[in-house]
């Protein structure tokens, strides 16, 4: 299904290929705020162009909202080189950064490509020029950097959604 506003819709698969890194995360009752998040992926490689995330899920039906993080280090408060935050309470999707401890220009979607109570498939493709958001099979949104990708550490996941998995390819 193609987003509102998307002049040419395309099609992605995730990569064959076996991921160097995938959590199955434990079923707990779909509700908001599930005890199996925040979520926390090491990446101590860093990000780089062809990297692949995806991240599956459910929506709880009382789902306000949740986040995706690409971190630049363990420490609360580290930079945020994306901050992808679904708010169905809000009606948006907003991207934007954490830098030197200060959110940058909010970036919004086109559209809102979740619903509570229904499962969901994000993929975040590392790109010459940014981070490409695929949700379902349809291309979301293009985030370009702002914080240099090779300096991502950690991928967090957290917020009103039921994780059922993390992968990085």
């Amino acid at each position: 299904m193609s987003q509102p506003g998307l002049p040419h819709p395309t099609s992605y698969e995730v990569p064959a290929a076996t991921p160097s890194s995938t959590i199955a995360c434990p079923r707990a009752p779909a509700m908001a705020g599930s005890s199996n998040v925040p979520h926390k992926t090491l990446l101590p490689e860093g990000i780089r162009v062809g990297t692949v995330m995806r991240i599956r899920g459910v929506v709880p039906n009382k789902a306000g909202r949740f986040y995706v993080n690409l971190l630049c280090g363990e420490a609360p408060g580290s930079e945020a080189a994306l901050h992808f935050n679904p708010r169905l309470d809000e009606s948006t999707v907003v991207f934007n950064t954490l830098e030197q401890g200060a959110w940058g220009r909010e970036e919004r979607g086109t559209g809102v490509p979740f619903q509570r109570g229904q499962p969901f498939d994000v993929i975040l493709i590392a790109t010459e020029e940014g981070f490409k958001a695929v949700v379902g099979d349809s291309e979301y949104h293009h985030f370009r950097y702002r914080i240099p990708p090779a300096r991502v550490r950690l991928l967090e996941v957290g917020g009103d959604l039921q994780l059922e998995s993390v992968s990085v390819f």
